[in-house]
């Protein structure tokens, strides 16, 4: 019995042993800049949260978070380029919910799987999304908007960002409970569908708060409602769609960091802690706050979760609309 007891300490000591060596090598991380891929063209919501966080980790981490546009296919081709990557935590993706969780409930020929393809990091900011107006548009309510709609069906069209992404969806969920037939105009980014909303080529668009806020602020743009179940504190004149006379209408976007599936478990972990940190700081909140976006920070475990029963949601939501690919 001693000698066993023996021989069991001994593997326990050596199992450790090996192990320590392995977290102590990712202690000094990162040792290098870090890049981070947004699957987006500049200028939208993803893009300006990842430029936020990316400066507060490089400060906090002491190493550069560079930042590297990939768009296409609606956040798949950036996406996929860091799935493959090496699992080492140099090169991350700032996802979002079209990117890791829509896409997933729309295609059935994504080349990659949110959460097994990927680490799940934390969630760095949630948003309402905006359905939004020319400033001199005739209708200045959603109820009005839908009495024009109905009155001339198909004559009038929304742009999103993006096939599936969460603009999108959410003028689809628009149509369907409001019982109006208008065509969706799909764009490559959230600039370029506001550029041409303001010049008038489309009526309507949906777009995450943080990128349109300032174009509602300047009145070069009119908010009808926001997408969640409450107003936006920093912007408490807007309605919600429920509160416009579409009860129970409810849709919020978030975008997060996430590592090719395989990265060490410690380096996952200094980056949840860190951006938890940040944005509890109150100048980060703040900063935030400003842009539209509530401050996230959540475990990876309940990341996780929060993707894969995201996923069984959509894909409930698509089928009945649909609108699955493939």
């Amino acid at each position: 019995m001693k000698v066993k007891r023996l021989l069991s300490t001994f593997g326990f000591v050596a199992i450790a042993a090996l192990a320590a060596p392995i977290n102590a090598a990712w202690a000094d991380y990162p040792e290098r800049p870090v890049r981070l891929v947004v699957p987006y063209p500049p200028g939208g919501t993803t893009d300006i949260l990842a430029r936020v966080i990316a400066d507060q980790l490089s400060k906090d981490l002491g190493q550069t978070f560079v930042i590297e546009n990939k768009a296409g296919a609606g956040g798949a081709i950036g996406a996929q380029q860091v799935a493959s990557a090496a699992p080492d935590g140099y090169t991350l993706v700032m996802g979002n919910i079209n990117s890791h969780m829509i896409n997933t409930a729309m295609r059935s020929d994504m080349p990659y799987h949110p959460t097994k393809d990927f680490a799940p990091i934390t969630i760095v900011g949630s948003t309402p999304n905006v359905l939004l107006v020319k400033s001199d548009f005739p209708a200045t309510s959603v109820k009005e908007l839908i009495e024009l709609a109905k009155k001339e069906p198909g004559k009038l069209s929304f742009g999103s960002t993006s096939p599936g992404g969460s603009p999108h969806m959410s003028g689809e969920l628009f149509k369907s409970m409001a019982g109006v037939d208008i065509l969706h105009v799909p764009y490559k980014g959230a600039s370029p569908m506001l550029t041409d909303l303001m010049g008038g080529q489309i009526p309507l668009g949906f777009d995450n708060l943080p990128s349109s806020l300032p174009l509602i602020q300047s009145n070069k743009l009119r908010a009808l409602a926001v997408t969640t179940t409450q107003r936006w504190d920093g912007a408490k004149d807007i309605p919600t769609m429920a509160e416009s006379g579409l009860p129970d209408y409810e849709v919020a976007a978030w975008f997060g960091i996430f590592a090719p599936a395989g990265t060490p478990e410690p380096v996952l972990d200094k980056l949840q802690q860190t951006i938890a940190a940040s944005l509890a700081q109150d100048t980060m909140k703040q900063r935030l706050f400003e842009l539209g976006a509530i401050p996230g920070g959540i475990s990876r475990q309940e990341f996780t979760k929060q993707i894969e029963e995201g996923i069984a949601m959509w894909t409930q939501v698509v089928d009945k609309a649909g609108l699955r690919v493939n």
